[in-house]
């Protein structure tokens, strides 16, 4: 039988081998992985490419409702033009992405502010790399916002978004990627400064329970695995970070748990090793919580959230004030690559458990359309692409406008397998390859189909 199994698939090699290439996929990475890495970063497939400017004279506009690609090098600052009016809150964002050899410590990272034509700084937004130690996309954010309340910055005319690195490894020769967000918000239609809520439920939430579902998570914001609540299961690799999205609407409240499951030897202990930082629709950063690992499994919980509300731009502190929108919230788990070195590379069972609690009700009234159109929603097309698990396993496009975030790359589950398997039937159907050679080519790849789906089960 095995005998058989290898003559198939041998035959099934040679079959392939004569097809025609596929096309790269339009979402590039950041760089090469090899055998056993993890997947690079997966950048928005439309995302147009900018060289950001040392200063502010030749600074590259930069549009709302688009996501842009560029680069940071070593100890470097760069400039975008923002062109704002005197009415919208402008939010942007940058994801910087290190490049293949680079080294970090946990103090070394990303800012990102939003300035005035004067160099009056709006405001201004830091992320590290943390206690990992590890190189991984990390995220900043800044604004600028208008209304009662807010001092300065209220004019219209020429903004700059600044991005800087602030690392102590500046003199290691290695360049960041980076992926740039912009998010236009417009004013409410009844304006008045928001009262933060003084009422909230702060107790830990009940845990999630059930069955766990197989979801895959994205390499990047753009293919983020779509969940809703339940309980998820996939598989994580030293140096990896996985991204899933949650829709969150008006007054409901998230919560969220990563769980990592036994290595089956290896010995020792890593301080931190299991990272997960909580992102908002405009990809601000809101909470994160962590976890070392000994071999058995850990877990990392984020503090109890407040439920989404408009007031809550008003309060003081990320994890209150980040809570400001309906919309997609990204979960960005990462395993620190320092567990390679003790439990070997993987990979590693993750399961998160989510919990979206609360009755949604209506939101503020905008005077304008937000961009992207729908950023601040969630939707029935939404929720139903949670409950499918709609997100990595799919190239679906954009759903959210020319800066959206639902862009797909293909998964790594069995679904994958399949559709592949379909696709190779067509192309030798139509390459005119008799029926006999056609079934030894599908019985090869069935049996590459199971190897592959048993290699995927964690014990």
């Amino acid at each position: 039988m095995h005998a058989a199994m290898a003559l198939c698939a041998a035959v099934a090699l040679g079959a392939a081998s004569a097809l025609p290439a596929r096309a790269a996929p339009a979402s590039a990475p950041a760089s090469a992985a090899g055998d056993g890495m993890p997947a690079p970063y997966a950048f928005a497939r439309d995302a147009q490419t900018v060289t950001g400017a040392t200063g502010t004279t030749d600074a590259v506009r930069l549009d709302p409702g688009h996501t842009y690609r560029s680069a940071l090098p070593p100890g470097a600052k760069r400039y975008y033009r923002l062109d704002l009016d005197a009415s919208a809150h402008a939010y942007v964002s940058a994801t910087a992405v290190p490049r293949a050899g680079a080294r970090v410590t946990s103090s070394d990272g990303l800012k990102v502010s939003v300035q005035d034509a004067d160099g009056t700084t709006c405001s201004s937004g830091t992320s590290y790399f943390g206690p990992t130690q590890s190189p991984h996309p990390i995220a900043a954010w800044a604004s600028r916002e208008t209304g009662p309340g807010t001092y300065g910055c209220k004019k219209a005319g020429a903004y700059y978004m600044v991005v800087e690195r602030r690392d102590l490894t500046a003199a290691l020769p290695v360049g960041w990627d980076l992926e740039l967000d912009y998010v236009s918000e417009p004013a409410p239609r009844r304006p008045g400064a928001p009262t933060p809520l003084r009422t909230r439920n702060s107790a830990p939430p009940e845990p999630v329970l059930g069955e766990a579902a197989r979801r895959a998570g994205g390499a990047g914001f753009a293919t983020a695995g779509a969940v809703g609540q339940g309980v998820w299961q996939d598989g994580i690799r030293p140096g990896q970070t996985l991204f899933y999205k949650v829709p969150v609407d008006w007054g409901q409240q998230l919560s969220a748990t990563a769980e990592m499951g036994g290595s089956g030897g290896g010995g020792g202990y890593v301080g931190t090793a299991l990272a997960m930082t909580l992102y908002n629709p405009v990809r601000a950063y809101v909470e994160d919580a962590d976890a070392g690992y000994g071999g058995t499994r850990s877990s990392a919980a984020l503090d109890p959230l407040p439920p989404v509300d408009y007031a809550n731009r008003g309060a003081v502190g990320s994890r209150a004030s980040g809570m400001r929108f309906a919309g997609w919230y990204y979960l960005a788990v990462h395993l620190g690559a320092p567990v390679a070195e003790r439990f070997g590379n993987g990979p590693f069972g993750l399961t998160l458990r989510v919990r979206v609690s609360g009755t949604p009700v209506a939101g503020p009234v905008y005077a304008g359309r937000p961009v992207p159109r729908d950023v601040f929603e969630v939707t029935a097309a939404d929720r139903e692409q949670a409950a499918a698990g709609a997100g990595a396993g799919h190239d679906a496009g954009s759903s959210k406008g020319p800066g959206g975030s639902s862009h797909r790359t293909a998964p790594n589950g069995a679904g994958r397998v399949a559709a592949q398997d379909t696709r190779a039937m067509r192309m030798v159907a139509v390459g005119g390859i008799g029926t006999g050679s056609a079934l030894v080519l599908w019985l090869g790849l069935w049996a590459v189909a199971a190897r592959r789906r048993g290699r995927r089960r964690w014990g």
